[in-house]
């Protein structure tokens, strides 16, 4: 289709549609129509102004998310490489708490390794060696996508512009260092009212999770933004999302990092 408006004039325009929609908590529709599906930097760019209401509000970045690891889901929307989004510090949740359905619109539940730096990963090769040691640990974590796009109506514009459809997310209380955990065996289940809904290992996520982190770093550094130590780094899908709603528990459990879980309630958000 032809677009009339200039890039700039349809980056901003895009940004603020995501932004009304999370504020109001009404989804609206996708911003494809304001920049090409396949268009990664002006999707990065919508993102960044999508994400600045958010930093001028006082929200803190605290760490990275990454999408679209899973080979299927990349070839479902056309593309052939991972997403990120940011992690802000009003997103985390512990394992047992409760989430509250209000600060949700139309939330996905997936099993993830999470891991927390110790190191900064913004120069050198960062090569494998360098990515395993910039690791302080791994926790088990659920990530709560959400999509502020109605009925998840989303191309890979649409996801990468609305913060690679980032919601909330949880960790687990079992911290383990990266010695003597196999991150690509690693065994996932997820349950939700605890009838099992997902497994499977870490070679779904892009092969190994930490080849998925060494692709986010080399992604940050490339927009301008390195992953720094302390920050949190969801690596991906080990198995397919699923729908959650009122009154249901998550639990994941992933071999060698234990169980995390959450409940969702119709009460206020924090």
């Amino acid at each position: 289709m032809t677009m009339t408006a200039s890039p700039d004039a349809a980056i901003t325009k895009a940004a603020e549609r995501l932004r009304v929609a999370r504020d109001t908590g009404c989804t609206c529709a996708p911003i494809r129509d304001l920049i090409a599906v396949t268009d990664l930097s002006a999707a990065y760019r919508v993102q960044q102004g999508f994400n600045e209401s958010r930093l001028t509000a006082g929200a803190r970045v605290v760490g990275r998310k990454i999408g679209l690891t899973s080979v299927a889901v990349q070839q479902q929307l056309g593309v052939d490489q991972p997403d990120f989004g940011v992690l802000f510090d009003d997103m985390v949740y512990a394992s047992g708490d409760v989430v509250p359905m209000d600060r949700l619109l139309q939330p996905r539940a997936e099993a993830e390794i999470a891991f927390v730096l110790s190191a900064d990963l913004a120069d050198g090769d960062l090569d494998p060696v360098q990515i395993r040691g910039a690791i302080d640990y791994a926790v088990a974590a659920i990530e709560i996508c959400d999509s502020r796009i109605g009925n998840w109506d989303i191309k890979f514009a649409d996801t990468v512009a609305d913060n690679a459809s980032s919601g909330l997310y949880v960790l687990g209380d079992q911290r383990v260092r990266l010695d003597g955990f196999d991150t690509v065996a690693a065994a996932m289940s997820m349950a939700i009212n605890g009838a099992e809904v997902s497994t499977g290992t870490g070679a779904d996520c892009l092969g190994d999770p930490l080849a998925a982190v060494a692709w986010l770093a080399q992604a940050a550094r490339e927009y301008g933004e390195p992953l720094r130590a302390g920050q949190v780094i969801l690596s991906g899908a080990m198995g397919p999302m699923r729908p959650v709603g009122a009154g249901d528990e998550v639990t994941v459990r992933i071999s060698g990092l234990g169980e995390v879980s959450a409940s969702f309630s119709s009460g206020e958000g924090k």
